[in-house]
């Protein structure tokens, strides 16, 4: 493998540049050729921890001193780490698993790189966002990432009524003890049968993938307790077909507004998703 990579990548490493490294979500087996050049090239790893790090790194006999670099000493580290880049040194950053910043560090030691006009290479990979989506069963994209929630507060209350006002897919990161009160909080605010899939130990040996309404998902997990990684993957708010005293009322609105009939059909089908002969029939319903 590590006589493959180096074939591939002749020089993985890019001098003077931050690169951010994805690396597995679960199986060891799901990080790419040019990653594993990159770490094996780079003068310095930085870890979220160090000892998730290792038995990755042992795996595939890369032998790079690693750094740990979290929010505890990021004020101290990252100064370093930019002289670092400076004098022509390549640095790789890595998480515990998946991609950095998704939810996990990274994005100060990024932001003070891209400030002082280093570069910074993504070197893309495993990420437990995007196998959760390609898995649910629900439609992928577009998708809006939430990450982990507050465990209570407003900010908690807010992220849950944005998540289930969304038109379409979010991502939500949850711990297991609180994956059922999560869900019975989403089932509430989005109403019957909002459909869920919530993805446990992604690339795992005990992988699981649970699809159905939010109650059911909710009833099945307070009766099975889950443990492991969790993603949770929320199908976004459908709109509510327009009624016909609806439409009727907006017609006559627009009528009195000085609309013409054309003009009032034109609306009720574009913005209101009327039929046309419906809308045909309102606007010259006198």
């Amino acid at each position: 493998m590590a006589g493959r990579a180096a074939e591939l990548w002749p020089q993985a490493i890019t001098p003077g540049a931050l690169h951010v490294v994805s690396t597995p979500i679960g199986h060891l087996g799901d990080i790419t050729l040019r990653a594993l050049a990159v770490l094996r090239e780079a003068a310095v790893i930085c870890c979220e921890d160090t000892r998730h790090a290792r038995p990755l790194l042992d795996r595939y006999g890369i032998g790079t001193s690693t750094l740990a670099l979290h929010e505890h000493n990021e004020a101290s580290m990252i100064p370093r780490l930019l002289d670092r880049l400076r004098a022509g040194e390549g640095v790789a950053l890595i998480s515990d698993a998946g991609t950095p910043l998704v939810s996990d560090p990274g994005a100060r030691l990024v932001d003070a790189a891209i400030s002082a006009g280093l570069r910074v290479v993504p070197i893309p990979g495993a990420s437990a966002t995007l196998a959760a989506l390609v898995a649910c069963g629900l439609t992928p994209h577009p998708f809006t990432v939430l990450g982990f929630l507050d465990r209570k507060g407003k900010e908690r209350e807010n992220a849950l009524a944005m998540a289930v006002r969304l038109p379409h897919a979010v991502v939500l990161f949850e711990s297991p003890n609180r994956l059922v009160d999560t869900l019975r909080d989403l089932a509430v605010l989005a109403g019957t049968g909002r459909a869920v899939a919530v993805a446990r130990e992604l690339t795992k040996h005990f992988e699981e993938i649970k699809r159905g309404t939010l109650e059911e998902v909710a009833a099945y997990y307070e009766a099975v307790p889950p443990r492991g990684e969790i993603v949770i993957v929320l199908a976004g708010a459908t709109a509510a077909e327009p009624t016909e005293d609806g439409l009727r009322a907006t017609a006559d609105a627009l009528r009195a507004e000085g609309f013409r009939p054309r003009d009032i059909v034109r609306m009720l089908m574009d913005e209101h998703g009327a039929s046309r002969n419906l809308a045909y029939r309102l606007a010259h319903d006198t």
